[in-house]
């Protein structure tokens, strides 16, 4: 349906949003174990990830990006092309991913996409800035009943060695949570702070 879509409406939005169904696509085999478990990006084995579908979505997003009339899909495109090319986790171009993390906040700014960037900051700058960002956004009162909200401050929490504040933060996050995989994710950190 999108390539048509982008057939009859050769937009940048459309082909922007074609891109990031590529994109996403691309990972869904890594995304999960044999067993059902989720499996983090970082955590996901790249060579399971489809280069054709990376490939193709690539294309679309640097079309719509050359259109220079770019709007949200396109921009979340352009972030997934990023995590996409990188050849390993360590190789992410975090600096990329927060500056377009900035152009889609002024796009179209929401306490979600504010997230997902205190995330990408962390990824850059440290687990410190992150948690900041993320207290930041909690203290206003936005996002306190969004799962991986509290899950993404458990896990800096985790990474910087305040188990108490992780292990508040993971319990919220499972409290939220209802789908079966995440909720076995979620018990599993909880479980390794305890290890």
């Amino acid at each position: 349906m999108g390539r048509l879509l982008i057939e009859l409406l050769p937009e940048p939005e459309a082909l922007g949003l074609l891109g990031l169904m590529l994109l996403h696509e691309s990972r869904r085999a890594a995304r999960s174990s044999a067993s059902g478990e989720l499996v983090l990006l970082e955590d996901q084995d790249r060579a399971l990830w489809d280069r054709g579908l990376i490939t193709e979505g690539t294309r679309l997003v640097e079309r719509a990006l050359s259109s220079r009339r770019v709007g949200p899909y396109a921009i979340q495109a352009a972030i997934s092309a990023v995590h996409a090319e990188a050849p390993a986790p360590a190789a992410t171009d975090w600096a990329e991913i927060v500056g377009l993390y900035d152009v889609l906040s002024r796009a179209d700014g929401s306490p979600v996409i504010e997230l997902n960037r205190a995330v990408a900051v962390a990824m850059r700058d440290g687990p410190a800035a992150g948690l900041a960002l993320i207290d930041a956004i909690l203290d206003r009162g936005e996002l306190l009943e969004y799962r991986l909200a509290h899950a993404a401050r458990a896990e800096l929490c985790r990474r910087l060695g305040r188990r108490s504040e992780a292990r508040a933060s993971f319990e919220r996050a499972l409290a939220l949570t209802r789908q079966e995989p995440e909720r076995r994710f979620l018990e599993r950190r909880l479980a390794g702070l305890s290890e």
